[in-house]
């Protein structure tokens, strides 16, 4: 399975939502980085990103974007090929 790491907050309901979803498509391994709880970690977020809100989610080195652009590879049959292994 490839590495999925999700920039998030503790209470963002995208971020729960893109959890949830990265689960149904059997992501049992998730690397959050809580930027609220790091404040460090925003600015290293939004470096690598360019954006400032979050999720931002990475699969491997891609960005893939926000909870939006996540639901919109799923339902373009995008995001189970990403999470398959190299």
């Amino acid at each position: 399975m490839a590495k999925v790491t999700l920039y998030c907050t503790a209470v963002c309901p995208y971020c729960i939502r893109a959890e949830a979803l990265l689960r149904q498509r059997g992501v049992a391994d998730i690397h959050k980085i809580h930027v609220d709880r790091d404040p460090s970690q925003r600015a290293v977020m939004m470096e690598r990103t360019g954006r400032r809100t979050v999720p931002q989610i990475y699969i491997d080195d891609r960005h893939i974007g926000g909870y939006d652009d996540l639901a919109a590879l799923d339902r373009a049959d995008g995001l189970l090929p990403l999470l398959q292994p190299a």
